[in-house]
């Protein structure tokens, strides 16, 4: 099973964003797969390198509907992730928004079915 979904990314500088799609890992949290739209890293360097840069957040997509997280940078590494308080908000709100599953509804169905009959 891919647990690999498409996202964009959008890293805030002072006065730009700077837009990438990347691939978010559903079960570790990791963004790989970036690939930065007008940036010429060759030349400007990652955003994040960036003097002015603020902050980078994450869009996750499906017929029409959005839902934004927060992304963390190492910025020692480059590796772009998030939390996994995040990762499960992000998952909540993909299911509510996309499937039309509550969150009780979430929860009811992680605990399976006693399915005992008598």
């Amino acid at each position: 099973m891919d647990l690999h979904v498409p996202i964009t990314l959008n890293d805030e500088l002072s006065d730009e964003v700077v837009t990438a799609t990347a691939r978010l890992n559903l079960a570790s949290g990791e963004i790989g797969r970036i690939e930065y739209q007008d940036w010429d890293v060759a030349s400007r360097g990652l955003p994040w390198e960036q003097d002015d840069y603020e902050f980078t957040s994450g869009t996750l997509s499906n017929a029409g509907k959005d839902v934004e997280f927060g992304v963390s940078v190492n910025r020692t590494t480059g590796q772009y992730s998030v939390s996994a308080d995040e990762l499960l908000e992000i998952k909540v709100k993909a299911a509510q928004l996309f499937a039309g599953i509550s969150g009780s509804e979430l929860a009811s169905g992680a605990h399976g079915r006693n399915g005992r009959t008598h």
